[in-house]
């Protein structure tokens, strides 16, 4: 090769890998906008909890009084609530706290960032799991019925799914109580709670974490047969089943990595239904998280307990859809 090939060999090189570090630049940036779009968002969402809370009957002074308090004694802790002041102005002084860590304190007294302490990781303890046990689950299904399309496994995995999905997380806890705590006593009805105020045993995170992760099973094992069935005409898994491959090569080699952006969107989307339904499963179960804390808040009109409850939860929602935003740009990126 003489000189000037080289010269061009070098150049060539040189501009294929100068695109790189812009690209990882526009992709920080990208980044850094949904994650102030979705910032605003969940401002927008604790400005309505608390519009929301004032326009409820009562308020916190009211509904925490003690039998026979006096009137006077009433007002006395509205003021010392700051319940006399106007709602927008208590929700900027709360927002412009949030960023220290500071969630304000509790219509009973408590600082919310101690009342939160341990019903938080709790309530992530049972969330996560229930995730990793929905996951794990949809992709079994999904690409069990993708390897025999049309088949009878893939038509009875259609239909029990589809039921899966339509059942409410009560009608599961229901069942899973009747079926294993009952009427054959292999698990605990209830959930004991240790010193630290974690779940007495692992044992006692069964029932609430199947309960969970039924319906989110079944809705995400269609979205991975979705995708999959997508991905079988595509020309590169086109390609691999001409080349010979077995059915379980060209699936989990060619299409489930083209099927991954789908699957990550729906699984971050079942984030939010998996905590919005831990309310319900928690209650059920007495599990000792954030939906015991918010039912509690609830009846007594606790503003800053029920925003802080909020924002944890649309934190932790916002960052795992900011994670499959990541694998969805990143799988498309890589696709020649």
């Amino acid at each position: 090769m003489n000189e000037a090939a080289i010269r061009r060999a070098g150049a060539a090189a040189e501009a294929t890998a100068a695109p790189a570090p812009r690209r990882a630049l526009a992709a920080a940036g990208r980044a850094g906008l949904v994650l102030a779009q979705r910032a605003l968002l969940l401002s927008v969402l604790l400005a309505v909890v608390f519009a929301a809370i004032e326009l409820l009957p009562g308020d916190a002074a009211t509904a925490t009084s003690e039998r026979g308090e006096s009137a006077a004694g009433t007002a006395a802790r509205r003021h010392l609530l700051g319940l006399d002041r106007p709602v927008w102005e208590r929700f900027g002084d709360w927002m412009t706290a949030l960023p220290t860590g500071d969630l304000g304190t509790s219509a009973r007294g408590e600082r919310v960032t101690g009342l939160l302490a341990a019903p938080f990781p709790n309530t992530l303890l049972l969330g996560a799991t229930a995730f990793a046990v929905t996951l794990v689950t949809a992709l079994a299904l999904g690409c069990w019925g993708a390897l025999r399309p049309g088949g009878a496994v893939d038509r009875i995995l259609g239909l029990a799914c589809g039921i899966a999905l339509a059942l409410p997380e009560f009608v599961v806890s229901v069942g899973l109580l009747l079926a294993l705590s009952l009427w054959t006593g292999w698990l605990p009805p209830v959930t004991l709670t240790a010193p630290d105020g974690s779940p007495a045993s692992w044992t006692m995170l069964v029932m609430p974490v199947l309960a969970l992760a039924v319906p989110q099973a079944g809705w995400n094992a269609r979205i991975v047969r979705g995708a999959l069935a997508d991905q079988a005409d595509a020309p590169h898994v086109t390609a691999a089943r001409l080349d010979g491959l077995s059915p379980r090569r060209v699936l989990l080699r060619h299409a489930l990595p083209g099927a991954w952006p789908a699957i990550a969107t729906g699984a971050a989307t079942s984030t939010g239904m998996l905590l919005g339904g831990a309310v319900v499963v928690e209650t059920l179960f007495n599990y000792p998280g954030l939906g015991t804390v918010l039912s509690g808040a609830v009846a007594d009109r606790d503003t800053p307990v029920i925003a802080a409850v909020v924002a944890c939860t649309g934190a932790v929602i916002s960052l795992v859809l900011l994670g499959a935003d990541l694998v969805r740009a990143r799988t498309l990126g890589a696709r020649p």
